[in-house]
Protein backbone atom coordinates (compact mmCIF):
# COMPACT_ATOMS: atom_id res chain seq x y z
CA UNK A 1 0.00 0.00 0.00
CA UNK A 2 1.00 3.59 -0.70
CA UNK A 3 0.14 6.26 1.24
CA UNK A 4 0.75 9.77 0.46
CA UNK A 5 1.59 11.97 3.56
CA UNK A 6 0.74 16.27 3.15
CA UNK A 7 0.74 18.53 6.21
CA UNK A 8 0.70 22.49 6.22
CA UNK A 9 -0.86 23.23 3.00
CA UNK A 10 -2.63 26.47 4.41
CA UNK A 11 -5.13 27.64 1.90
CA UNK A 12 -5.92 29.50 0.66
CA UNK A 13 -3.51 31.93 2.60
CA UNK A 14 -0.16 30.26 1.36
CA UNK A 15 -2.20 29.55 -2.42
CA UNK A 16 -5.52 28.92 -3.46
CA UNK A 17 -4.90 24.92 -3.58
CA UNK A 18 -1.97 22.67 -3.34
CA UNK A 19 1.01 23.54 -6.25
CA UNK A 20 -0.09 21.01 -9.16
CA UNK A 21 3.20 18.88 -8.42
CA UNK A 22 1.26 17.33 -5.53
CA UNK A 23 -0.88 15.33 -7.64
CA UNK A 24 2.24 14.30 -9.92
CA UNK A 25 3.98 13.07 -6.90
CA UNK A 26 1.19 11.14 -5.49
CA UNK A 27 0.52 9.38 -8.50
CA UNK A 28 -0.84 5.51 -7.62
CA UNK A 29 -1.14 6.17 -3.89
CA UNK A 30 -4.24 4.34 -1.82
CA UNK A 31 -4.69 7.07 0.72
CA UNK A 32 -3.48 10.66 1.61
CA UNK A 33 -2.88 11.52 5.31
CA UNK A 34 -3.01 15.78 5.66
CA UNK A 35 -1.54 16.19 9.26
CA UNK A 36 -3.50 19.64 9.23
CA UNK A 37 -3.02 23.65 8.94
CA UNK A 38 -5.74 23.08 5.96
CA UNK A 39 -7.82 25.67 6.90
CA UNK A 40 -10.18 25.10 3.89
CA UNK A 41 -12.39 22.03 2.43
CA UNK A 42 -12.05 22.83 -1.14
CA UNK A 43 -8.12 21.73 -0.35
CA UNK A 44 -9.10 18.00 0.78
CA UNK A 45 -11.77 18.44 -2.14
CA UNK A 46 -8.51 18.83 -4.46
CA UNK A 47 -6.86 16.29 -2.78
CA UNK A 48 -9.51 13.81 -2.94
CA UNK A 49 -9.41 13.86 -6.75
CA UNK A 50 -6.19 11.64 -6.50
CA UNK A 51 -6.83 9.41 -3.91
CA UNK A 52 -9.48 9.19 -0.34
CA UNK A 53 -8.27 11.65 2.18
CA UNK A 54 -7.97 11.51 6.17
CA UNK A 55 -7.18 14.65 7.71
CA UNK A 56 -6.70 15.97 10.95
CA UNK A 57 -7.03 19.69 12.36
CA UNK A 58 -6.85 21.51 15.45
CA UNK A 59 -10.31 22.28 16.97
CA UNK A 60 -11.97 25.41 18.05
CA UNK A 61 -13.40 27.90 15.32
CA UNK A 62 -12.44 26.72 12.39
CA UNK A 63 -14.96 26.08 9.56
CA UNK A 64 -13.52 22.63 9.12
CA UNK A 65 -14.99 21.11 12.23
CA UNK A 66 -18.18 19.40 10.70
CA UNK A 67 -15.97 17.65 7.89
CA UNK A 68 -16.11 14.24 7.86
CA UNK A 69 -12.70 13.53 7.10
CA UNK A 70 -11.43 15.88 9.69
CA UNK A 71 -10.68 15.02 13.19
CA UNK A 72 -8.11 16.68 15.89
CA UNK A 73 -5.79 13.24 16.06
CA UNK A 74 -6.35 9.82 14.16
CA UNK A 75 -5.31 6.32 14.57
CA UNK A 76 -6.00 4.30 11.41
CA UNK A 77 -5.08 1.15 10.74
CA UNK A 78 -3.42 0.20 7.46
CA UNK A 79 -1.91 -3.05 6.05
CA UNK A 80 -1.29 -4.46 9.75
CA UNK A 81 0.29 -0.97 10.51
CA UNK A 82 -1.35 1.07 13.50
CA UNK A 83 -0.91 5.14 12.05
CA UNK A 84 -1.24 7.69 14.35
CA UNK A 85 -1.63 11.12 12.82
CA UNK A 86 -2.03 14.48 14.54
CA UNK A 87 -0.77 18.41 13.57
CA UNK A 88 1.11 19.42 16.82
CA UNK A 89 3.25 16.48 17.49
CA UNK A 90 4.71 16.30 20.90
CA UNK A 91 6.24 13.67 23.21
CA UNK A 92 6.16 13.32 26.78
CA UNK A 93 9.84 13.41 27.97
CA UNK A 94 11.13 15.85 25.28
CA UNK A 95 10.75 19.78 25.93
CA UNK A 96 11.32 20.75 22.14
CA UNK A 97 9.63 20.72 19.39
CA UNK A 98 10.09 17.69 16.86
CA UNK A 99 13.28 18.67 14.32
CA UNK A 100 15.15 15.82 12.65
CA UNK A 101 18.29 14.75 15.20
CA UNK A 102 15.76 16.03 18.30
CA UNK A 103 14.62 12.93 19.66
CA UNK A 104 17.82 11.33 19.71
CA UNK A 105 19.51 14.52 21.51
CA UNK A 106 16.03 15.29 23.85
CA UNK A 107 14.42 11.83 24.75
CA UNK A 108 15.71 10.39 27.79
CA UNK A 109 18.08 7.12 26.96
CA UNK A 110 16.11 4.88 29.77
CA UNK A 111 13.14 5.69 28.99
CA UNK A 112 10.17 3.73 26.60
CA UNK A 113 9.44 5.67 23.37
CA UNK A 114 6.65 3.32 22.15
CA UNK A 115 5.09 3.92 26.16
CA UNK A 116 5.78 7.76 25.33
CA UNK A 117 3.88 7.48 22.62
CA UNK A 118 1.03 5.18 24.02
CA UNK A 119 0.48 8.50 26.24
CA UNK A 120 -0.23 10.72 23.24
CA UNK A 121 -2.30 8.51 21.47
CA UNK A 122 -4.07 6.11 24.03
CA UNK A 123 -1.92 3.19 22.09
CA UNK A 124 0.49 0.83 20.15
CA UNK A 125 1.93 2.95 17.34
CA UNK A 126 4.00 1.59 14.41
CA UNK A 127 4.33 5.36 12.07
CA UNK A 128 4.03 8.67 13.52
CA UNK A 129 2.54 11.43 10.86
CA UNK A 130 2.83 15.07 11.91
CA UNK A 131 2.91 18.61 10.76
CA UNK A 132 3.18 21.96 12.37
CA UNK A 133 7.34 22.63 11.81
CA UNK A 134 7.21 22.80 7.75
CA UNK A 135 10.32 20.88 8.23
CA UNK A 136 10.09 16.86 6.32
CA UNK A 137 11.74 14.45 9.03
CA UNK A 138 11.42 10.21 8.36
CA UNK A 139 13.30 9.09 11.31
CA UNK A 140 12.96 5.46 12.65
CA UNK A 141 13.16 5.16 17.27
CA UNK A 142 12.44 2.19 19.25
CA UNK A 143 10.71 0.52 16.39
CA UNK A 144 8.32 3.65 15.51
CA UNK A 145 8.81 5.86 12.41
CA UNK A 146 8.22 9.25 12.45
CA UNK A 147 7.10 11.29 9.68
CA UNK A 148 6.60 15.05 9.08
CA UNK A 149 6.41 15.68 5.43
CA UNK A 150 6.92 19.01 5.54
CA UNK A 151 4.68 21.66 3.80
CA UNK A 152 4.24 21.60 -0.46
CA UNK A 153 4.28 25.25 -0.41
CA UNK A 154 5.77 27.19 2.82
CA UNK A 155 8.97 24.28 3.56
CA UNK A 156 10.77 25.85 6.72
CA UNK A 157 8.38 28.76 6.70
CA UNK A 158 9.59 29.83 3.37
CA UNK A 159 7.05 30.68 0.57
CA UNK A 160 8.56 28.00 -2.04
CA UNK A 161 7.54 25.27 -3.53
CA UNK A 162 8.73 22.19 -0.80
CA UNK A 163 7.74 18.35 0.24
CA UNK A 164 5.40 15.93 0.55
CA UNK A 165 6.15 12.22 1.35
CA UNK A 166 5.10 9.05 0.23
CA UNK A 167 4.73 6.08 3.12
CA UNK A 168 4.56 2.44 2.21
CA UNK A 169 3.71 -0.60 3.77
CA UNK A 170 3.98 -3.90 3.01
CA UNK A 171 4.18 -7.49 4.61
CA UNK A 172 8.14 -7.10 4.96
CA UNK A 173 7.84 -3.79 6.76
CA UNK A 174 7.19 0.15 6.50
CA UNK A 175 9.50 2.67 4.97
CA UNK A 176 9.01 6.63 3.83
CA UNK A 177 10.85 9.10 1.99
CA UNK A 178 10.19 13.08 1.49
CA UNK A 179 9.64 13.92 -2.20
CA UNK A 180 10.64 17.05 -3.33
CA UNK A 181 7.77 18.69 -5.18
CA UNK A 182 10.95 20.29 -7.73
CA UNK A 183 11.66 17.11 -8.80
CA UNK A 184 7.85 17.65 -10.72
CA UNK A 185 7.93 21.17 -12.11
CA UNK A 186 7.19 20.72 -15.65
CA UNK A 187 9.63 22.54 -18.31
CA UNK A 188 8.59 26.08 -19.06
CA UNK A 189 5.93 26.21 -16.19
CA UNK A 190 6.78 27.63 -12.66
CA UNK A 191 6.47 26.29 -10.00
CA UNK A 192 2.22 25.84 -9.15
CA UNK A 193 1.99 28.34 -12.24
CA UNK A 194 -1.80 29.06 -11.94
CA UNK A 195 -1.92 29.33 -8.28
CA UNK A 196 -1.98 32.91 -6.19
CA UNK A 197 0.58 33.62 -3.78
Amino acid sequence: MKIGLISDTHTPGAALEPPYEVAKAFEGVDLILHAGDIYVASCLDWLEQIAPVLAVEYRGPNPLNDDPRVVEQRITEQEGYTIGVVHDFMIPGVKAEIFPGVIDREFPLDASLPDAVQKVFGTHLDVVVFGHTHTAIVEDHQGILFVNPGSPSLPNQMRRLGSVGILELTPEGRCAQIIKLSDFSEPGRSPGAGRIF
